[in-house]
């Protein structure tokens, strides 16, 4: 313990420094921390995008790009699927359910989906979890809106407000579907999936924005003012093509074969893809970049630790009077080595500690960001026995570091120090 005390004590006097390296040990703790927290809950958030899905199906493309269009909704389908094809398909042996899907149209750069009421009774995300509705209900006219949770949050959406549809995707469109505003009637409990960014409306308003059935238009309108009578409207229509579906089947046993089926399609160029695997495929093709990135914030701790042993090994020299000092009144050659390991634990513990503290500000202030700008949903919890790990590794290269100075003063002798160098 007097040792210690010893050690905090010197470094005290060589603060700047101490401080120094301390400071960059926490900044090197705080990137390795923050790297390796992203790169878990964005693997996390991607394997919960969809869940309980047998196949995506959409027009023959690449297994990630029809993954990507029509669940992260990121770039678009070159192709549709015509409407016939998905009613042949959806009735075939063995299909449970189905979910149209019809991307396109976007409102302030937020996808715009149409589908029907299936979506929110059979759409899964994480652990098999089903959408829940945070305020009001799903569609049930031709021009209802439900919409996501970061859509209500980010445009501050209520229950009853206006919204316009634009024509096609990005926040800037010079085609507005102004005749046909849509009302908000549903908004969804927060899922940390791309259903939080989208706008669901029925699957025949697409239609009917783009100059489909006008008397269904006239038909919604009537409703509006006859909320009983909703039962009447036809929500799903019977569009020329739609974007992709999702499947569901009774038994697993049918996906494999639909799927072959599917892919031999004669009457149309289709695709269908099983988003476990798809989905596995995309994060391993990411995570070149993720080692990357590891690698990197690895070499920065190793900098940060080789900056500490130059700045304890520059000191040695200046401090052989003072360690002389210590021999001369009792302490031992172990005494010394003990001294000099301490402050290096010293250093790389407190530095630990401090890049901890930046790890969880940097968490607190960038969750919101890369939620609404990445789709990561950031887990702001203690640190998990793998970062407890991380940290004992980093303390352990610390002391490893630490004894290439302690055994040089070890073997300073008490003439060394006292006398005096010309």
């Amino acid at each position: 313990m007097l040792l210690l005390k010893l050690a905090a004590k010197s470094l005290f006097n060589r603060k700047a420094s101490a401080l120094l390296t301390l400071f960059t040990i926490a900044i090197s703790v705080m990137l390795l921390m923050s790297i390796e927290r992203v790169r878990i809950d964005a693997k996390s958030s991607f394997s919960n995008t969809i869940s309980g899905t047998d196949l995506i199906v959409g027009a023959r493309t690449g297994d990630i790009q029809l993954l990507l269009s029509s669940v992260f909704r990121i770039g678009h389908a070159n192709n549709g699927v015509s409407w016939q094809s998905y009613q042949y398909i959806a009735k075939q042996r063995g299909v449970s359910w189905s979910i149209p899907l019809s991307l396109g149209d976007s409102h302030k750069g937020l996808a715009v989906l149409g589908t029907n009421k299936d979506y929110f009774t059979h759409y899964r995300f994480g652990k098999k979890q089903p959408l829940s509705f945070a305020n009001g209900h799903e569609f049930n006219h031709l021009f209802d809106v439900v919409l996501g949770a970061d859509v209500a949050k980010s445009l501050g959406y209520q229950l009853g407000d206006k919204v316009v549809i634009a024509h096609g995707m990005g926040n800037t469109s010079f085609h507005n579907h102004d005749d046909n505003p849509f009302t908000v009637v549903g908004i969804l409990q927060a899922t940390g999936t791309p259903v939080d960014k989208t706008l669901h409306i029925p699957l025949a308003a697409i239609d009917e924005i783009h100059g489909g059935h006008s008397h269904q238009h006239e038909k919604a309108h009537d409703h509006d003012h006859d909320h009983d009578q909703h039962d009447d409207v036809d929500l799903i229509g019977t569009p020329k093509q739609i974007t992709a579906f999702l499947l569901g089947f009774d038994s697993p046993l049918y996906t494999l074969q639909v799927r072959r089926n599917i892919n031999q399609y004669k009457e149309e160029a289709l695709l269908a893809i099983m988003p476990g695997v798809t989905l596995r495929e995309l994060w391993e093709m990411l995570s070149i970049v993720e080692k990357i990135l590891l690698l990197f914030s690895i070499v920065v701790v190793i900098i940060s630790l080789l900056g500490m042993l130059t700045s304890l090994l520059s000191n040695l020299n200046q401090r052989r009077r003072e360690l002389a000092i210590l021999r001369s009144v009792g302490a031992r050659p172990w005494h010394i080595f003990t001294l000099i390991s301490a402050e290096s634990l010293l250093i790389t513990g407190l530095g630990c500690l401090v890049g901890v503290a930046l790890f969880y500000a940097l968490m607190l202030f960038g969750a919101g960001y890369l939620q609404s700008h990445a789709g990561i949903s950031l887990n702001i919890a203690l640190l998990s026995a793998y970062e407890l790990m991380l940290l004992a590794a980093i303390m352990f290269a610390g002391f490893i570091v630490g004894l290439i100075p302690a055994t040089r003063a070890y073997f300073y002798s008490l003439a060394d120090g006292m006398s005096i160098k010309i």
